[in-house]
């Protein structure tokens, strides 16, 4: 199962401050939506138990950023995803990569049952 979605903003992060606690919540909520939405457009059946990879392929829209943080930012994603599948989030067993930029930034999820 894979899929695309926008690259997660910065304010996601877990040492995000600049901007309030609301915008934090209200962006946690829109990016767990739209993961939840993908996942239920592609969805594929996983079985009762067992871990669940999910590979994941940052792909910036620029070199700003900091790729040590960009896993930091997939929690409401990883949320979503687990949403939609009916799992609970702690089988996932991320696997990252890190892209060239090009625009507009994208994250590919591909969610494969072990």
């Amino acid at each position: 199962m894979k899929f695309d979605l926008p690259f997660p903003a910065s304010s996601l992060a877990g040492h995000a401050k600049g901007n309030g606690q609301w915008k934090k919540i209200a962006d946690t909520k829109k990016h767990r939506e739209w993961a939840r939405n993908a996942a239920l457009a592609v969805r594929a059946a996983m079985p009762d138990t067992g871990d669940i990879t999910v590979r994941v392929r940052f792909v910036p829209a620029n070199r700003r950023g900091d790729r040590v943080n960009y896993p930091n930012r997939m929690k409401p994603y990883f949320d979503g995803i687990a949403d939609a599948l009916g799992v609970n989030d702690s089988r996932f067993v991320p696997a990252y990569e890190f892209a060239a930029p090009e625009a507009p930034g994208r994250v590919e999820v591909e969610v494969v049952p072990q």
